[in-house]
């Protein structure tokens, strides 16, 4: 049997942070699920009271990241009271960083959310991936830091958009059987260019659930067809072996396991051309 807890995520800023350590910690249980309760922008004395209010209602495990002493007090004094276990999570490694660094502390709302000029590389590399997302603009691939091909479904477009989250510029190609894959993307020298390949089975799974989400026909007949898909990934990783190019299995990784494997390709390809231009 599944079992059910109240979960209150309580942040100054946006509740990101919360919302990650919180899927974190929950994949390591069996057969138990969160009723969350975000609870974004909490920054003064009324919008707390109604969070508190909402505890009280659903009682639970609190978790927050707010830098403000006063309100951070107010959560822990109420938890006491309630009966509920409550953590600061950003407050261990925080103090934890302050001991090592040996350096004042100066908390800032939400400054992991600061314009600084990372934030405006990763807006920049996502305006890019949804500018050429599927092939379009062929003419700009060696703009891109990586380029990924791969067949229909095999995560192509929500590896980039990760990635661009990562302020990597990221493009993807689909390899279409029967259509020429452009030209210029045999003569990128700059981007690192890998293939994403899934086993036939997963992929049949993935169109035909896509198919029955939209309502719509397939665009022929090989479409879900397991040999067709098979013969689609040999030609794949053919290409790749031809070229070249790694090639990442994506059958049991989750996106951020993709986009792990992507950043790792490309720090080695960077090193390789960076040896390259010494020699």
């Amino acid at each position: 049997m599944t079992t059910y807890f109240h979960l209150h995520l309580i942040s100054d800023s946006t509740g990101e942070t919360l919302s990650t350590v919180a899927r974190a910690a929950r994949g390591r249980y069996v057969n138990v699920e969160a009723i969350e309760h975000i609870h974004p922008m909490v920054r003064c004395e009324r919008t707390l009271d109604r969070v508190l209010e909402a505890i009280d209602e659903a009682p639970g495990l609190v978790l927050f990241t707010v830098v403000e002493e006063t309100l951070a007090t107010r959560i822990e004094q109420a938890c006491r009271e309630l009966g509920l276990p409550c953590l600061n999570v950003l407050d261990p490694v925080v103090r934890l960083m302050e001991s090592y660094l040996k350096a004042p502390l100066a908390p800032r709302v939400g400054g992991q959310h600061q314009l600084d000029a990372d934030y405006f590389r990763r807006i920049d590399a996502l305006n890019f991936v949804l500018m050429h997302d599927d092939g379009l603009l062929p003419d700009d691939l060696e703009e891109a830091d990586v380029i990924l091909i791969g067949v229909s479904r095999t995560s192509k477009t929500p590896t980039c958009i990760y990635l661009a989250n990562r302020g990597v510029k990221a493009l993807n190609v689909p390899v279409v059987p029967g259509l020429p894959l452009p030209a210029r993307l045999f003569q990128v020298r700059r981007p690192l260019v890998a293939g994403l390949v899934a086993s036939a089975e997963r992929i049949a799974q993935i169109r035909e659930h896509r198919l029955l989400t939209v309502a719509s026909k397939p665009p022929n007949a090989d479409y879900v067809d397991r040999r067709a898909i098979a013969g689609e990934i040999v030609f794949t990783r053919k290409l790749c072996s031809d070229h070249g190019w790694p090639v990442i299995d994506v059958t049991r990784r989750s996106i951020e396991e993709t986009a792990a494997a992507v950043l790792a390709l490309i720090r080695s390809h960077r090193e390789l051309i960076a040896a390259r231009a010494m020699e």
